[in-house]
């Protein structure tokens, strides 16, 4: 074929104004890079490319690569498709007529390019993965989906098809994805080239290749597998310290505890303000002979007002804009937002957090507003250490929980993890527990967590989890919140981390100026029958403990989520494609939350095999079944034979 040579197992052509690359990327994996410039960029971002074995093939027409599964046919006019062992999966689709160009571009002002990449609609072709949002969707076709981060709205520009690939957007850019019945668009609204990884096989096969593509997940701390108790907020450290002692009084076993925001003398100072936090040493001292790791909110946020500010702003260390102020948010006056893209900036704040908090026994951060928030969302009018905000916007909560992974590993700090309300393709490397945001305290908003929750396993986030209760709007007194907090507490017990929180509706009295506390959080804030329910649900995620453990040895080796999918361990069943209120938790729990208020029934679908039913010990064959779910009980199932099942036992150890 015209136009095309090869050169160390990669391919390269030249076509009506673009230089392509082709290149064996990984196991079963290939990638696809297009620059309208017609020069090399070699830049990565997050992707990690490996060395794989590639057989290059070439006629008149078509030039070929097969790695693994996967072969890549180009034709002489630009236009690809890909095979799975032969089977057609993705073919381009060009948008004029007699094919005069495959991939769109469109020169900008910045000189950098919009693009765009468009292929074939396939029917009955289904998408999962993308990140996490409150979209109440399970099947991903026949929708589109801005790549752009919010408060509870997370792009990892990852997804996986039901007819056995994935497919990695290579690209930080804000844009567009649409998965249309009339085509699937992938657009970049600023970028230098049109980039993508596909990655051929099962869905654990293409977990395992992701993750050794974007960075594999640490191992977790034994300790953040227990529970987590936090609230909007603990006002002083006394009313922290007390929580944590009647846990002990209480014999259950407390985790962690947190610290939300506000505990700070002004936004951008990292410290705690001695009026109500007056010895922190003595606090995280006792709180570690309880038991019991102290987590600290901490923002990117700076006001001027911060003995930060005037150095940070002056050493370039702040996000700056290409018009107006440098205050891009707006909570209790307006703020500057560090620029975590930049290493001087990583390594100043993080000095700052170990100064104030982790020196003086803190032992886990957790970087909120880690999109970053904005108002409003300008991202062309933000300009970061790497670029451009419309270009590389998505990288900044990669970076920003960087900068905690780097910091620890410089102390010799071995338990990492990081709590961060936003990822992108490879931040699982560094620890991030990722969570969905400041979500409505509703049953609909549970059933959205549990999608959500799925979608972001399928993205290589293997560490997740969500405010139990819900982040606004649950009133503890009320009867329908009090149902709401029982059904979210099983839900929790069956995330990778089990953490409560949220801003609960105020009946009490405060002192705080700023910030005041919604009301108690705690187990025994719902009513005396669900603190019993409630307790016998953290003692029962304390006996799974070592089951849970040992998944997330697999998460971290293999790349394969503790949370999954029904159809990840069971691709060849149709249904399983299908059900997105049941999933696997591990290779041997099944099981199917409770979402919608006062349901005392649950239709449960099991796979071919026998599973035991953890309420009742009855054994089921594979099916559809309805199980009775009264408040105090779960919709849960243990494949037969499996050890785990003794966890369940209230009889058991703990």
């Amino acid at each position: 074929m015209k136009n095309t040579k090869m050169q160390e197992n990669k391919i390269f052509f030249t076509h009506a104004g673009e230089l392509v690359r082709i290149a064996p990327c990984g196991k079963n994996a290939i990638r696809f890079t297009a620059f309208p410039a017609g020069r090399v960029d070699d830049e990565n971002f997050t992707l990690l490319p490996q060395n794989a074995p590639a057989e290059i093939a070439q006629t008149e027409k078509y030039v070929e690569m097969t790695v693994g599964c996967l072969t890549l046919r180009m034709y002489h006019d630009g236009k690809v498709f890909f095979f799975r062992d032969g089977e057609k999966i993705l073919e381009e689709l060009p948008e004029y007529a007699f094919e005069n160009g495959i991939r769109e571009y469109e020169s900008l002002q910045s000189g950098l390019w919009r693009a765009r990449v468009t292929f074939c609609a396939t029917e009955n072709e289904h998408f999962f993965g993308l990140g996490h949002d409150q979209r109440r969707r399970w099947d991903l076709k026949g929708c589109s989906f801005d790549l752009r981060n919010l408060n509870t709205q997370c792009a990892v520009p990852f997804v996986y098809s039901s007819l056995g690939y994935g497919f990695l957007w290579n690209n930080p850019s804000t844009g567009t994805v649409a998965f249309s019945n009339n085509h699937t668009r992938w657009t970049s609204d600023c970028t230098r080239r049109v980039d993508y990884v596909v990655i051929g096989g099962s869905p654990k096969g293409v977990a395992e290749t992701l993750a050794d593509l974007t960075g594999h997940a640490p191992e977790m701390p034994h300790w953040a597998t227990g529970f987590w108790q936090s609230r909007l907020r603990y006002e002083t450290q006394e009313q922290l310290l007390e929580v944590a002692r009647r846990y002990k009084r209480e014999n259950i076993p407390l985790a962690a505890i947190v610290a939300d925001y506000f505990h700070w003398t002004e936004q951008g100072d990292y410290r705690f303000d001695p009026q109500y936090w007056p010895d922190v040493p003595a606090m995280t001292e006792e709180l570690h002979k309880l038991g019991t790791k102290l987590v600290v909110s901490v923002w990117p946020t700076v006001n001027e007002n911060s003995e930060n500010y005037e150095m940070m702003r002056d050493r370039n260390l702040l996000v700056r804009t290409t018009r107006g102020s440098d205050r891009v948010f707006r909570f209790y006056g307006w703020q500057a937002l560090v620029d975590s893209t930049n290493p001087e900036t990583r390594e100043f704040v993080f000095g700052k957090l170990r100064e104030n908090y982790l020196d003086k026994g803190v032992d886990s951060l957790w970087l909120d507003e880690s999109e970053p928030e904005l108002y409003p969302v300008h991202f062309d009018n933000l300009l970061y250490y790497a670029g451009r905000g419309d270009e590389v916007a998505l990288l900044y909560p990669y970076c920003h929980v960087q900068m905690a992974y780097d910091g620890y590993r410089a102390m010799g700090k071995e338990d990492m993890i990081t709590l961060t309300r936003c990822a992108y393709l490879g931040s699982q490397k560094f620890g991030a527990l990722v969570w969905s945001g400041d979500i409505p305290s509703t049953f609909e908003s549970l059933a959205c967590q549990v999608r959500a929750g799925l979608h972001m396993s399928l993205c290589g986030i293997v560490w997740w989890n969500t405010d139990i209760g819900g982040f606004y709007g649950g009133d503890t007194t009320s009867e329908a919140f009090r149902e709401l907090i029982v059904r979210w507490f099983q839900y929790g017990v069956f995330c990778p981390v089990m953490r409560v929180h949220g801003n609960r509706e105020r009946h009490i009295e405060s002192n705080m100026r700023l910030e005041p506390s919604g009301d108690p959080n705690e187990l025994w804030s719902f009513g005396e029958e669900n603190f019993k329910i409630l307790k016998s649900l953290v003692l029962l995620r304390e006996r799974l403990r070592p089951y849970i453990e040992k998944h997330m040895h697999i998460a971290s080796e293999k790349g394969w989520p503790v949370m999954r999918p029904m159809f990840f361990d069971f691709p060849d069943d149709p249904v399983c494609w299908t059900l997105d209120e049941q999933y696997m938790f591990g290779d041997d729990i099944l099981f199917a939350p409770v979402v919608t208020a006062g349901q005392t029934e649950k239709a449960v679908y099991l796979p071919a095999g026998e599973w035991v039913h953890t309420a009742t010990g009855k054994a089921y064959a594979g099916g559809f079944h309805r199980i009775a779910v009264p408040l105090s009980q779960f919709a849960a199932f243990v494949r037969k034979e499996a050890a785990v099942l003794e966890a369940f036992s209230e009889t058991a150890e703990t």
